[in-house]
C-alpha cells in the first residue's frame, strides 16, 4: 500500500499528490490522510471519476481516505465530442455591466436550447455568482444540469466570496478538476 500524507495541505495539492501515486501502480491501494473535509470530497470524486473503488474512514484527528486500484479499470475515457464552457464572470463582455448581466442571462439561456450540449461548465472567479446569487441564471443552470450538463463551481471563488450557503446549483470542485476538464475537452468555449 503506498501511503500519501496530505495533512495540511490545500487544494489542489491533495488530488495531485494522489493521482501521481495511482499512477505508478497498475494495481494496489493508495492511502491518504487528509485533514479536511473538502479534500477528503475532493479526493472520493477523483476516485469515482478513475473508476476505483474508495473507503473513507476517521483516523484519530485526520480523515483516511483508501483508493484501491485493479487491473481492467481505467480512467475515463474522452467522448467523441467533450465541450466546456468556462465562465469567469458575472457579466458578459467588458462594457456596460447591465447589458452584460443581460447578455449573460441570454447566454445561458441559450445553452438550455442547443442542439449539442456542453458536458460541462466551469464556473470560477465571479463567475460563481451565476450559480449562487444571479435569479436570471440559476434556473436555466439547473434546467443543464437536469439534462445531464455537469455544473462545477471553483470552491475556492466560493469561500473568497462567502458564498459557502449560497450554492443553489452544481457541486464545488477544486483547480485540479478544473484543469482536468479543460484539457480532456475536445473543445473549451470562454465566455
Amino acid at each position: 500500500m503506498i501511503e500519501v500524507n496530505a495533512v495540511g495541505l490545500v487544494c489542489p495539492v491533495p488530488v495531485i499528490m494522489t493521482k501521481k501515486a495511482l499512477n505508478t501502480i497498475e494495481e494496489g491501494e493508495v492511502s491518504i490522510l487528509v485533514d479536511n473535509e473538502t479534500s477528503k470530497e475532493n479526493l472520493e470524486k477523483l476516485a469515482k471519476e478513475m473508476g476505483y473503488s474508495y473507503v473513507s474512514s476517521k483516523k484519530d484527528e485526520n480523515i483516511q481516505v483508501i483508493i484501491t486500484k485493479t487491473l481492467g479499470e481505467k480512467e475515463e475515457k474522452l467522448e467523441e465530442e467533450n465541450i466546456v464552457v468556462v465562465i469567469d464572470s458575472d457579466e458578459m463582455g467588458k462594457g456596460d455591466r447591465e447589458l452584460g448581466e443581460v447578455l449573460i442571462k441570454g447566454f445561458v439561456y441559450s445553452l438550455t436550447e442547443m442542439e449539442t450540449l456542453p458536458k460541462s461548465i466551469i464556473l470560477y472567479n465571479k463567475g460563481v455568482f451565476l450559480a449562487t446569487k444571479n435569479e436570471n441564471t440559476i434556473e436555466d443552470l439547473k434546467k443543464l444540469e437536469e439534462m445531464g450538463v455537469e455544473i462545477i463551481s471553483c470552491g475556492t471563488c466560493v469561500n473568497y466570496y462567502g458564498l459557502q450557503e449560497s450554492l443553489r446549483v452544481g457541486t464545488l470542485t477544486n483547480m485540479y478538476t478544473i484543469l482536468d476538464r479543460q484539457m480532456k475537452a475536445t473543445k473549451v468555449v470562454r465566455v
